[in-house]
């Protein structure tokens, strides 16, 4: 069932988002050539606890880390580990934070030192595959003009979008109905309405679409190990434009 939010509940999703912004400020700060995973999740970790809040991935369907840490060809659920990063690589970080029985949930592709011209055009068509895809996301449109937004946008720049691994609702539960494809014909699915909460969160590929995982039973690589990237916000459908409650 997809639920609308009343105003109170958007005002905890509200605090959750901002807090997830900020930490990225922090990892933001951290990611450079030589740090661990493992010491970005320390970072993740330690900010949202001393911010009153919990880690919304910690131990979800048996998740071991606070962060999604993927490195190139990963494209997400990567594990956290004492793998360091170097220059040229870039790290799409996922994280979540709930406070008040609500969550926020967004991710990022960064760059590490010095990254290729193509890798930099990937993270930069893949972020505005999300913003393009949040443009749709308005009170009577179909769900899946979110979706064919994002896929139109990244498949005329060469790219392919992954099937799959999608967005969702968000609430008082990380993962609510329904779910959002990045991909697929315009003016189907449910009609959106204000009050719904969506995370929409492109993952695109510079080569195929088709994807793996590792045996750790957790990594989704790309299946061509070409490089992928993903970002995500969280957001509410309101009487006017979209509001990105995970952007400060």
């Amino acid at each position: 069932m997809i639920t609308c939010k009343s105003e109170k509940e958007l005002g905890y999703m509200r605090d959750a988002g901002k807090l997830v912004a900020l930490t990225f400020k922090e990892l933001e700060k951290a990611v450079k050539p030589g740090v661990t995973t493992k010491d970005l999740d320390t970072i993740a970790e330690d900010f949202i606890v001393k911010n009153g809040a919990n880690p919304a991935f910690k131990g979800l369907y048996g998740f071991p880390a606070t962060i999604c840490a993927s490195v190139n060809e990963e494209v997400v659920h990567g594990i956290p580990g004492l793998r360091k990063l170097d220059s040229g690589d870039i790290i799409s970080i996922d994280l979540g934070a709930e406070i008040n029985g609500y969550f926020g949930d967004s991710a990022r592709t960064l760059p590490v030192g010095d990254v290729s011209d193509e890798a930099l055009e990937l993270m930069r068509v893949t972020e505005q595959a999300l913003y393009i895809g949040i443009d749709y996301a308005v009170d009577g449109n179909r769900l899946s003009d979110i979706s064919h937004a994002i896929q139109s946008y990244a498949e005329g720049h060469g790219y392919s979008v992954v099937r799959d691994y999608v967005g969702h609702g968000i609430g008082s539960k990380l993962h609510e109905e329904p779910q959002v494809p990045n991909y697929g014909r315009p003016g189907r699915g449910p009609r959106l309405k204000e009050g719904m909460t969506l995370a929409i969160e492109p993952m695109v590929n510079v080569g195929t679409f088709e994807v793996q995982t590792l045996p750790n039973n957790w990594t989704v690589v790309t299946k061509d190990n070409k490089l992928s990237a993903h970002f995500e916000h969280t957001i509410a459908i309101t009487d006017d434009v979209p509001e990105i409650l995970t952007r400060l």
